[in-house]
């Protein structure tokens, strides 16, 4: 009788384990700019190439939806139907309403485009107009808000202080966001962050005008996720390929605590390791400790240190991080969803050797 107990609860265990775990939850935000072979790779995916990404996402039971109704889900606590997709584009290049808008109105796939009006009352060439905008807004295009001229908040330039700098933005910001409604009859109070440069003063700011926030960092999205820095997987190249495309559509969001959501991201050049801000704060759950692998831009797999009751997990980065935008990539086999990884990124932005930013 024993043995059949003991097989009882382990079978118990297990279903218990697969209940609490075995449904995901979680949303993925794909982030494009060009649809088009004539245009920077670096920023772009050819046409084909985005006709296979829709296809994808039609074949293998994915939920492409609307960027306002998976907000509104994550602001109500609601559940996230597993296996969501929500397809943006940046800038407003004229190749989205050439080549990306008509595919999208034939997979019937909502999609969201965030846009600088500034840009746009300029009338620059390769820019959408206000009238594309306006008929791309009749197909229930939703467009939202990437800043009026595509300024980087932490930039500062010479002669003003951040704090002026990013009150500045923040007023464009505003400004912007009064041209869209002006202009579209749309505004939904979405940012999506010039460069996805940002810092915690500024996520409080942003927060406090109630404005929903998307960076251009990895990882998936949950009900955990801080809505001042929502996480976007860039879709073009050299990401634009198919079978890691796939492994990133099926990511999973780790239970990061919101302190460690709120982190330190302005570096010096040639900081210390040891000054930088890399201890995060999560909850071991669906996945075992010992198996998450954490990558840095320039510097590749990085131990990490965890806590005593694995409460949080220092990286252990050995060296300055380069001048740039650089991120901590941090994955984890779940346990319940085998071939589903968690996935976090911690963003850093580091300054030049003589105090000055990098170019873009």
């Amino acid at each position: 009788m024993t043995f059949f107990k003991f097989i009882h609860s382990y079978l118990l265990a297990l279903f218990v384990f697969a209940f609490s775990f075995g449904t995901a939850q979680a949303a993925v935000i794909l982030v494009y700019h060009h649809v088009s072979s004539e245009t920077p790779a670096s920023t772009s995916l050819s046409a084909e190439q985005f006709k296979k990404h829709l296809t994808y996402l039609r074949d293998n039971g994915f939920t492409v939806m609307a960027l306002n109704d998976l907000i509104d889900s994550l602001k109500a606590g609601k559940t996230i139907v597993d296996k969501a997709v929500v397809i943006t584009f940046d800038d407003g290049y004229t190749d989205i309403f050439e080549q990306a808008h008509p595919m999208l109105k034939l997979f019937d796939y909502p999609y969201t485009l965030f846009i600088n009006p500034g840009k746009v009352a300029k009338n620059k060439s390769g820019y959408l107009t206000w009238a594309q905008l306006k008929a791309m807004a009749d197909d229930g295009v939703l467009i939202a808000n990437h800043g009026l001229h595509h300024d980087s908040l932490i930039k500062t330039p010479e002669g003003m202080s951040q704090e002026q700098w990013a009150a500045q933005k923040i007023a464009e910001l505003q400004q912007s966001e009064q041209i869209l409604a002006d202009q579209l009859g749309q505004s939904w109070k979405y940012f999506a962050l010039p460069y996805g440069e940002y810092t915690a003063d500024i996520q409080q700011k942003l927060q406090d005008l109630n404005y929903v926030v998307f960076t251009q960092q990895s990882g998936a999205v949950g009900l955990d996720t801080d809505l001042t820095a929502i996480p976007r997987f860039p879709a073009s190249q050299p990401y634009d390929k198919i079978k890691p495309l796939a492994t990133k559509l099926k990511s999973l969001p780790f239970d990061v605590a919101a302190s460690s959501q709120r982190s330190n991201t302005i570096v010096d050049a040639n900081t210390p390791p040891e000054q930088l801000d890399k201890h995060i704060k999560i909850k071991v759950k669906d996945f075992y400790a010992s198996q998450l692998n954490c990558f840095v831009s320039g510097q590749g797999r990085v131990d990490v240190n965890w806590a005593a009751d694995k409460s949080s997990f220092d990286l252990q980065i050995k060296a300055p991080l380069d001048i740039g935008r650089v991120r901590a990539n941090c994955t984890a086999p779940s346990i319940a969803n085998p071939g589903r990884y968690y996935w976090y990124s911690r963003p850093w932005f580091v300054k030049t050797d003589d105090g000055s930013w990098y170019k873009d």
